[in-house]
């Protein structure tokens, strides 16, 4: 009776079920009411999923969006210059935290990266991207010459803003033979603790000459060093990959030493996935304390602004044409997913304006969502931070061809192969920190014979056009890293093929019937004891069965 009244109830509930999903118009027996909750619920997995996965993106393009609105309305108040100090704290922390990361992780990854890899592949890996790099760079100047030509910025741009203060960040003007001097000394800092806060800079002091008549006397302007404040990154990248080919050379006694380095490097790289997640809440305030910062907008964008332009579009070009194109053409892969996987340190080094800033981040992005090796990323990028610089060539050719045009000065086609050749050459040395391209212009200036006092006007939209520098300059060093990790992945893949076909010839029988001897050292003849064996284990197998 118990097991018919349950059945009953079971038939009952089972009806009501029956009637209720009639009275929905839906059929149970199809079970489509399942069917829409299931499908409702793994659409709302996938969201969940993908939000996930880009957490970090939303949050730094809404931080950037953000910062843009508040700067606008927090503008519109009349704020001291300390207050405006205050207002930008929590975005000169993130720069602050990113620079303290610099050296201990371009020092260890390079290490590490040279210590790990064998002497002959970094060789063929340092030369693929110091040439990629130097194509790039090459590229990024005929960009910026051409754009500069085209739109032609300098003609018609009314009279010249008086810029306050500008006048005395304009850069000494330095001879062409002593910058590239620089540039080789400070390859090998005299002192590797002062590097990294200090470089070398060539000055000069003007010294009377002795002549025998004392009414007219010359005057010889002598060069002498100085050691100036800011990182000698330069010496620090060529001093760690020579002390990791060194720990290589050493063998198992410089196995501790490598694994030293990289333990501190992974080390790094945990602080860097912290600082990460600070990175939104930094850049929103770094780019509100920008526009608060701004005094008479108007006022730059009418007399400047065919310039700004003529650099963002040039830069645009480049980023979103030019690099991918390149990375397709080798790689056959889409390169804007691959951009999409880098958009968190793009949209840092927008708000830094600091390639050197932006590189602990970028090796997180190329490592975590472009699936590019850690012994290609550490040492690649530290060395593109400092050497590609394809937004800041392309920047200075567009400055060095406005000075020209304001100053009514006819280039020809020397002077412009000039303007190229010395861009690609100086952008090596511009530091990596923000308006470290403004100092290198000086010596294109110099090149050409164009004053340099004229650097005030670009200085004064440097804030915004060194946002764009910054971005492409890190673009162009994490494309690189992604042609070299397919270059070595199809290295890789030929090698294991040309493995593939040598045991296929050793496995393909001779014509003529060899003798027994000489059969069993062939790699068929190995494998029948395991042919054997198996016989063996299933006939044990199917005796066991059968009892």
């Amino acid at each position: 009776m118990d097991e018919g009244a349950r059945g009953t109830s079971n038939g009952e509930a089972h009806m009501d079920k029956a009637a209720s999903g009639n009275g929905n118009n839906s059929s149970v027996v199809n079970g489509l009411p399942i069917c829409k909750k299931e499908a409702a619920g793994s659409a709302m997995n996938r969201v969940k999923k993908i939000v996930m996965a880009n957490l970090l993106v939303i949050l730094t393009v809404a931080g950037v969006i953000i910062g843009v609105v508040i700067g606008l309305g927090v503008r519109n108040v009349e704020l001291s210059k300390a207050h405006i100090l205050y207002f930008g704290f929590p975005g000169e922390l993130l720069i602050r935290l990113l620079k303290m990361i610099i050296i201990p992780l371009v020092v260890c990854s390079l290490v590490s990266g040279a210590a790990s890899i064998d002497p002959k592949a970094l060789g063929k890996l340092g030369g693929w991207a110091m040439l990629f790099f130097l194509v790039t760079t090459l590229i990024a100047s005929a960009i910026g010459v051409c754009m500069a030509f085209a739109i032609r910025p300098g003609v018609g741009a009314g009279a010249r803003p008086v810029l306050s203060g500008m006048e005395n960040a304009v850069p000494q003007s330095k001879e062409v033979v002593d910058s590239f001097l620089d540039l080789v000394r400070n390859l090998f800092p005299s002192n590797l603790v002062s590097a990294a806060f200090q470089s070398y800079a060539t000055s000069y002091k003007l010294i009377q000459k002795n002549t025998t008549d004392e009414s007219n006397y010359e005057v010889e302007k002598v060069p002498f060093g100085k050691e100036v404040d800011g990182m000698n990154i330069l010496g620090l990248v060529v001093f760690a990959i020579v002390f990791g080919i060194a720990l290589r050379k050493l063998g198992e006694e410089g196995e501790i030493l490598i694994k030293f380095f990289n333990s501190f490097n992974e080390a790094t790289m945990v602080l860097v996935s912290w600082i990460m997640w600070y990175a939104p809440f930094g850049i929103m305030f770094l780019v509100a304390g920008k526009i608060v910062e701004m005094e008479d907008v108007g006022m730059l964008f009418a007399s400047l602004g065919k310039y700004i332009c003529c650099c963002i579009v040039g830069h645009v070009i480049h980023g979103l044409l030019v690099l991918p194109l390149i990375y397709f053409i080798f790689t056959r892969k889409n390169p804007y997913s691959f951009l999409w996987g880098i958009f968190t340190a793009l949209a840092t080094a927008f708000g830094t304006s600091s390639s050197s800033a932006t590189l602990p981040l970028m090796m997180k992005c190329v490592e975590e969502k472009n699936g590019v090796s850690k012994h290609i990323s550490r040492f690649i990028l530290p060395i593109g931070a400092t050497v590609n610089m394809d937004g800041a060539a392309l920047f200075q050719c567009v400055a060095a061809v406005f000075i020209a045009q304001l100053n009514d000065y006819s280039l020809n086609f020397i002077q412009v192969i000039t303007i190229l050749v010395t861009a690609t050459a100086s952008s090596v040395g511009a530091a990596g920190i923000p308006a470290g391209g403004v100092l290198t212009l000086a010596i294109i200036l110099e090149a050409v014979g164009l004053p340099t006092n004229d650097i005030s006007l670009i200085l004064a939209v440097d804030w915004l056009v060194d946002r764009t520098c910054t971005v492409i300059n890190v673009e162009g060093d994490a494309y690189g890293a992604g042609l070299l990790q397919n270059f070595v992945d199809r290295n890789a893949d030929k090698i294991e093929g040309a493995e593939l076909t040598e045991v296929r010839l050793e496995e393909v029988p001779p014509t003529k019937p060899a003798p027994l001897k000489e059969e069993e050292a062939t790699p068929l003849i190995k494998e029948d004891p395991k042919v054997t064996l198996e016989g063996t284990e299933s006939e044990r197998c199917d005796q066991e069965s059968v009892m």
